[in-house]
């Protein structure tokens, strides 16, 4: 059930204790050392791991972008939680919550809407974050021991916790375990809130998602995240031959042994920005479009505009009679201070990136300002009635 996000007041703080320490424990290295095999172990875990995040729980378990066995998808979400990342139906859940609202007032990870640092990892101990939508996953909770390990949430990453003690001692435990656990958690978080401040928009999507080299090179893929949030359901995140996408070359790998089959990949025009976006994209893009001008000041104009050569109780009366019939009035007459199609498009292009839906997001965002400009004077008119 979408629903708007709590305000930061309601972050629980007690319960970001585990989380702090978690971090602390690291600083337990400045006694127990840190060795050459810790640190390769800390690299080996933190690969495989993200991995199991990216090409698991992000691909496969929240967007379906290609198919594998019972066996290995159980296998897949063991190991993604080993990340201490919560339950693998828990973080779907909460994904595609994500995608569906993504940078409004419902997404629960925005840096447009709640800071950056609420947004890397401040929602997480939000009470309003913790019970996800489970009716969006219902692909995932028909299978029982997918359902069983999403209740033992760090069940796993404690079992691989105690597996690096037993092998390598205190000093593997910290750096091997906890220095690997840390740093992915904070890669994965980056996704959440810097990719969503930094990089470059290739894709009108609606939100502000961005690619970042940077962010996918640590992050084996995700760091192409505008081109993800153009076409969720790719199995391969870098579109262009030179986007580095670690992730998907293992996925790809793996498909020759027939472990994994039916990756699904954009087509080219996807990829050349060719196809029309979807209608929830047009309407979120030329709503911000609309809302760049000043609906006041358009309608105070109008008014002054409309009083010299109407009297204002005609406007008065058109109001009364229907909002609808005044909104249609206002798209018929010649008003100098109502936008025109082509200073919309030309403001659209100076906020969005280039897209053949251009002329259907110009066009809306003219109806919007309209209806808004409408609206306003209505309240205005009934109001002085």
């Amino acid at each position: 059930m979408a629903h708007a996000h709590a305000p930061h007041d309601d972050v629980v703080y007690p319960a970001a204790i585990p989380f702090v320490i978690t971090h602390l424990v690291c600083l337990a290295a400045i006694w127990t050392g840190v060795s050459v095999q810790a640190l390769i172990v800390a690299f080996v875990l933190y690969v495989v791991r993200m991995w199991a995040i990216t090409a698991g729980y992000h691909r496969y378990f929240s967007h379906r972008s290609y198919k594998t066995s019972r066996v290995l998808q159980f296998m897949i979400a063991f190991l993604g939680q080993t990340s201490a990342q919560r339950g693998v139906i828990w973080w779907s859940a909460v994904h595609r919550h994500h995608h569906l609202h993504s940078d409004t007032a419902h997404d629960v990870h925005s840096p447009r809407q709640h800071g950056f640092w609420y947004s890397h990892v401040g929602w997480i101990f939000n009470p309003s974050s913790w019970e996800p939508d489970y009716r969006t996953v219902k692909d995932l909770t028909r299978f029982p021991e997918l359902v069983w390990l999403d209740k033992q949430m760090y069940g796993p990453a404690i079992l691989l916790g105690f597996g690096v003690w037993a092998v390598g001692g205190w000093g593997m435990l910290v750096v091997g375990f906890f220095w690997s656990t840390v740093v992915l958690f904070h890669c994965t978080f980056f996704i959440n809130s810097l990719a969503h401040v930094s990089g470059s928009q290739r894709y009108l999507t609606g939100d502000d998602s961005r690619n970042n080299f940077w962010l996918a090179l640590i992050t084996l893929g995700e760091g192409w995240h505008n081109n993800h949030h153009h076409y969720q359901s790719s199995a391969r995140q870098g579109f262009r031959w030179w986007e580095i996408d670690l992730s998907y070359y293992v996925l790809k790998g793996m498909s020759m042994f027939r472990l994994v089959w039916d990756l699904r990949t954009p087509p080219e025009a996807i990829v050349r920005g060719e196809a029309l976006v979807g209608r929830k994209v047009v309407e979120k893009v030329a709503g911000e479009l609309a809302m760049a001008f000043s609906v006041e000041s358009i309608s105070a104009s109008v008014r002054e505009a409309w009083a010299e050569s109407h009297a204002i109780e005609d406007l008065s009366e058109k109001v009364q009679r229907a909002r609808a019939q005044m909104e249609e009035a206002l798209l018929e007459l010649s008003l100098p201070h109502l936008p025109t199609i082509p200073e919309l498009r030309e403001k659209a292009e100076e906020m969005f990136s280039e897209s053949p839906s251009i002329d259907a997001i110009v066009n809306r965002a003219h109806e919007l300002l309209a209806a808004a400009v409408a609206a306003h004077l209505c309240d205005a008119a009934l109001a002085g009635a």
